[in-house]
Order: C-alpha cells, then structure tokens, then sequence
C-alpha cells in the first residue's frame, strides 16, 4: 500500500516544477511584451497572447495539484502548506497577465525604460521563484533555497525603489493626465508581481523551517 502512494508524493513535486516553468515563461514573455512596446509596438500583442497561454496552462496544474490534495493519503508536507505554495504561484502568473490586460485595457503602446527595468527585475524574481521551487524535493538542499527566498526579498526591495522613483519622475515630467494615469497603473501592476514572489518566498521558507 505504502509503495502505490508514493507516486502521488513525487507527483506534487512534479507539479510545482511545471509551474515554475509556466512562472518563468510568463515572466520571459512580460519583459518581450514590455520591450516592444519600447521598440516594437505591433510586436506586444503576440507577448500578451503568450502570457495568456502561460496563466491558462499554470490554472490547469493548479486545478491537478488541488484534485490530488482530495485524493492522496501521504504529501510531502503539510497539506495546507502545499494549497498555499501552488495557490500563490499561481497569483504571480494572474498578476503578469493583469499588466497585459491593463496594457491593453487603458491602450498603452508606449512604456518607459523604467517599467522594462521593473519587468527585468521581475523576470529575475520569477527565475529565483524556480530555483527555490526546484530544489524542494529534498530538504537538504535548504541552504540554497533559502539563498533564493533572500534574492527574492532583495528584489522586491528594488523594484519598490524604481517604482517609486518612477512614479516620482512621472508626477514631475508627464504633462498628459490620461498618460500619467496609465504610468501609474502599469507601475503598480508591476510592482504587485514581486510582492506575489515574495509571498511565495514566505512560504518556502515556512516549509523549509519547519521540514528541514
């Protein structure tokens, strides 16, 4: 009996994983949308319609790893803790597609060079995500998780200083209303991914504290 459960285990770590990629994927295509509304506007609709793809294949892994919490008797650790890892990985994928669609809800085809250097930054923050993720199919590997969680943190930090420092610089320079009320907007959607990061980060380090 012990033997036929245990598949479903290692399963959940293989869920995790997937996410992680569709994370990192998401990401990859935020900064590409971003950067060609900066030097390729008819290029960004095809990156929105990637993140689209990625939010929608993360909901589905999601969805498995919620049936599976019904169905198997041994988890990896604390079921509450699994419902809140994949649940706020998947937040960090709605929140990407949140800036695609407010780019295209209040028509955006231009960005300044601070909101790429916030989708970096973010890009950077998903990776980290994936790595701590990665690694959490042995506990032994806490040291380099938790590295992860702290680049995570520190992230976070610099993108809450761009932001500002952008919306500064907007409130100072921006004489159209319409334009500088869009700014705001696509600056705090991307600020809002990092904090989802962060809270995953959280998470992890719940998990690794408490099983390592």
């Amino acid at each position: 009996m012990f033997g036929r459960l245990m598949p479903k285990e290692v399963r959940y770590f293989d869920f995790f994983d997937a996410h992680a990629d569709q994370i990192v994927l998401g990401g990859q295509a935020l900064v590409a949308m971003i950067t060609a509304l900066i030097d390729a506007p008819e290029q960004a609709e095809v990156h929105a319609a990637a993140i689209d793809q990625c939010e929608r294949q993360a909901d589905k892994i999601t969805h498995e790893t919620e049936a599976m919490l019904h169905t198997s008797f041994i988890t990896p650790f604390d079921r509450d803790e699994i419902h809140q890892l994949i649940n706020n990985m998947d937040n960090i994928l709605d929140q990407i597609e949140n800036v695609a669609e407010s780019m295209k809800l209040y028509d955006v085809h231009k960005v300044t060079l601070e909101a790429k250097r916030m989708a970096v930054l973010t890009l950077t923050c998903c990776e980290a995500v994936s790595r701590a993720v990665k690694c959490l199919r042995s506990m032994g590997n806490a040291p380099i998780i938790l590295k992860a969680c702290h680049e995570i943190d520190n992230l976070e930090g610099e993108v809450d200083v761009i932001m500002r420092e952008a919306m500064s610089r907007a409130f100072r320079e921006e004489q159209d209303l319409r334009q500088l009320i869009k700014l705001k907007a696509i600056y705090e959607q991307l600020e809002a991914v990092t904090d989802y990061c962060k809270d995953v980060a959280n998470t992890i380090q719940g998990i690794v504290l408490e099983n390592s």
